[in-house]
């Protein structure tokens, strides 16, 4: 069956998470200690992120200037064509913004699906003076575990037919969408999470070592499609043969 493909947006098509990189630059000290309260589990990422963007302090311009240093991964737009020549569904989930993920993207020269939103689930950002005003469109409800994009929901509404589940992360925020996928490529803070929870995974740095493990999967995909099509025809003329004899 063929793939559909989920992938977080920060440290993972980045080469940097984004949010991080605001708050180090843009935001009080405090967020750290906010940050701390999430990894140990008192506050879901929701909350974290409201608190967090609370205590940046800059302007649309300031905050866009930033944003345009982030480095994409090399060998995402390579990966992008991948899917979009195999027809591969291919969505971003993540709890970063809107206006973060949509700027990059631009910047690497994406459109299309990704860029225009129909298949991007984030949190969504809004920059009003000095002040920052995050909403959470994807975070539920349901969720359990207040996160501001509730990913394993959205994996679990996408799922059509038994295609398998690919999920691409690399953070704490990726753990439960990891649970929820049939195919884990993984690094950094989620590798760790797989390997102690026994969750299997595949590691990776870049979307070429992805593509190199999905391509046999996605020719095979292809292979058995083209064999079930042609069946209906076979016995069409086996039927036809023995008609005439």
């Amino acid at each position: 069956m063929t793939p559909i493909i989920f992938s977080d947006f920060d440290g993972t098509i980045t080469q940097v998470d984004v949010t991080d990189l605001v708050l180090t630059q843009l935001a009080h000290p405090s967020w750290r200690e906010v940050e701390q309260e999430w990894a140990r589990g008192q506050i879901g990422s929701r909350e974290c992120l409201e608190r967090q963007m609370a205590l940046v302090d800059a302007s649309l311009a300031e905050f866009n200037a930033l944003v345009d240093s982030v480095p994409v991964d090399r060998n995402f737009g390579k990966f992008y064509k991948f899917a979009q020549r195999h027809s591969l569904p291919f969505y971003v989930v993540s709890d970063g913004f809107d206006l973060v993920i949509r700027r990059v993207l631009k910047n690497a020269g994406m459109n299309g699906p990704l860029y225009n939103g129909k298949h991007l689930f984030s949190s969504a950002l809004k920059v009003r003076g000095r002040r920052m005003e995050p909403s959470f469109p994807y975070a539920g409800p349901p969720c359990e575990h207040d996160c501001a994009t509730c990913k394993a929901e959205i994996i679990r509404r996408t799922r059509d037919n038994g295609n398998p589940i690919v999920f691409i992360g690399d953070g704490l925020s990726d753990r439960f969408a990891a649970q929820a996928a049939d195919i884990v490529f993984a690094k950094r803070q989620l590798l760790t999470f797989c390997r102690e929870n026994d969750i299997a995974c595949t590691p990776f740095e870049t979307f070429a070592e992805i593509e190199a493990k999905l391509d046999p999967l996605v020719k095979k995909a292809a292979y058995l499609a083209k064999a079930k099509s042609r069946r209906p025809r076979l016995r069409a003329r086996k039927l036809k043969v023995e008609l005439a004899v």
